[in-house]
């Protein structure tokens, strides 16, 4: 372990920074195919859609650089799946009318909530399980992984306004990938003695009492 209470990486012949660099490649061409889709929808709420997926992107394009990431296989499939799975909903056309306001309500909280932790991580946001600071403000107070809260209420939204069981099945994929991804990331942070403490004053990953 490391002078900072970070624990040592294992070892790859791919350095940190070109897998950095690759995960912004690759989220920008899923998000130009997300595009040309939203595009060529005649859904009412296809922008919406957008919109959420946009904040992805330019996270991902800011963020600071990490020499602590992980670059084991299995965890940068569940960091890939959890993230590009959502880039495949279809804008379909809308078959429930009458969810539709309960699907914008749980769409603007949803999106409120993972913005604010997205300002809380600034530069701090990534794709694959990295230590790229410990963040204890905004959210962070109330459980260690609010942005996938808000991902996970702001998908329940998208998916009532169009609803299919293709969007249902690439939700329930992004979604197992990502409570695995989850501990994961868990796994990598916990050998920083500052996130064992933080681990400690908030109990809760994503949703109190449950998990």
């Amino acid at each position: 372990m490391s002078a900072n209470g970070v624990g040592v990486v294992p070892q790859s012949r791919i350095r940190p920074a070109v897998l950095d660099r690759f995960e912004q490649v690759l989220v920008l061409l899923l998000y130009s195919v997300l595009t040309y889709r939203v595009f060529h929808s005649d859904n009412p709420f296809r922008y919406l859609l957008l919109a959420s997926e946009s904040a992805v992107v330019i996270f991902v394009l800011i963020r600071r650089p990490t020499e602590a990431l992980s670059i084991v296989f299995g965890e940068w499939m569940l960091a890939f799946t959890a993230t590009a799975a959502t880039l495949l909903v279809a804008p379909v056309p809308n078959q429930l009318p009458a969810l539709v306001p309960l699907g914008v309500t749980l769409f603007a909280l949803g999106a409120l909530f993972q913005i604010s932790a997205k300002i809380a991580l600034n530069r701090s946001f990534g794709i694959a399980p990295a230590n790229r600071g410990i963040k204890r403000s905004g959210p962070y107070r109330y459980v260690r992984h609010p942005m996938y809260a808000g991902y996970f209420i702001n998908n329940v939204g998208l998916l009532m306004l169009m609803l299919s069981f293709t969007n249902a099945a690439v939700y329930a994929i992004a979604w197992t990938a990502q409570v695995m991804r989850v501990l994961a990331e868990e796994r990598l942070l916990s050998q920083d003695s500052n996130y064992r403490a933080y681990m400690k004053d908030v109990r809760w990953r994503v949703v109190p009492g449950v998990f």
